[in-house]
């Protein structure tokens, strides 16, 4: 048992940010989810409005848990740490316009794919695409 744990561990510290981010990725799906029922069903928001909602509640766990637990961010300072905020934020402006509505569409509407078959895709790039604009635009470490 002592040899399963020190492998396991072995692993985990060699592929944390990723396992991490993958935790703390799943963690905001949920929160989205649940958010987007409760402003539907609680709340009797339009299906958009609410969606918009926790889109918006999921983006800011997703910087906290993702500066904290995945990067492990050290700003210092209002300036660094509002830069750092507004460059995370963008960067999922960005994904969201692109891959989760823009490339949705594409397989949908034009290319005629099953809308769950592309749900699926268009997730697996945004997670991809995610990560790849917060490790080198959001937090990249810096060498000072």
């Amino acid at each position: 048992m002592k040899k399963l744990y020190e492998l396991a561990k072995k692993y985990y510290l060699k592929y944390k940010e990723i396992i991490n981010y993958l935790i703390c990725g799943g963690l905001t799906t949920v929160l989205n989810f649940v958010a987007y029922m409760l402003f539907t069903r609680l709340m009797h928001l339009e299906e958009v409005t609410s969606s918009s909602l926790a889109w918006v509640v999921a983006v800011i766990f997703a910087y906290v848990v993702n500066k904290i637990f995945v990067f492990e961010s050290k700003t210092k300072g209002f300036k660094a740490g509002f830069k750092e905020f507004a460059s995370f934020i963008g960067c999922r402006i960005i994904s969201a316009i692109t891959c989760d509505v823009g490339t949705f569409a594409l397989m949908v509407k034009v290319l005629h794919i099953n809308d769950v078959i592309s749900k699926i895709v268009t997730q697996i790039m945004v997670i991809i695409v995610n990560y790849l604009f917060s490790k080198l635009f959001v937090f990249r470490k810096t060498d000072k």
